[in-house]
């Protein structure tokens, strides 16, 4: 009985190997056939995804993430005093809005940038803090001006008893 001769052998096996699993050259930078994978690249697209569902840009977003982390801001503001609520609340969904557009601004610099370069923190939370502002001053002028109203919203219920 002749022993059976293998499929693959040894040569093809290695050359098979080498086709499927991409080179390493360093942590940071992984190179494959024709696609470029980063860490860095990786982490900017969660902060690009966090920040975008925490932004003004996501329609959807407000029920979901924005407004529990406002309300949440604004009842941490009403143990000092029950007057705080509201006005914590808004604090809070401003600040879950600045904070979603400095993540994008973080996640698009490190998805878009082709090489590492020194990062302003302070300029980049300068330029979310103008965005975010220019944004809220955007809606409050729609509300003003009545492009949006809010007289069928029932701001009583969410004040807590103490504040009646």
């Amino acid at each position: 009985m002749s022993s059976a001769t293998p499929l693959i052998t040894k040569p093809q096996a290695s050359e098979i190997s080498e086709e499927i699993s991409p080179t390493i050259s360093t942590p940071e930078n992984v190179e494959g056939k024709g696609i470029r994978f980063s860490i860095k690249k990786l982490r900017g697209l969660l902060l690009l995804g966090l920040g975008y569902l925490l932004s003004p840009l996501c329609w959807w977003n407000d029920l979901f993430f924005n407004l529990p982390i406002a309300y949440g801001f604004g009842y941490l503001c009403s143990l000092a005093s029950p007057k705080f609520l509201f006005p914590g609340a808004i604090a809070g969904y401003w600040l879950s809005n600045l904070v979603g557009i400095v993540l994008i601004q973080m996640g698009a610099l490190d998805v878009l940038q082709k090489q590492s370069q020194a990062r302003n923190f302070k300029k980049e939370l300068q330029n979310g803090l103008i965005t975010s502002t220019a944004y809220t001053l955007v809606v409050l002028a729609l509300i003003q001006f009545k492009f949006i109203n809010l007289s069928a919203i029932d701001l009583s219920s969410l004040l807590p008893a103490a504040a009646l």
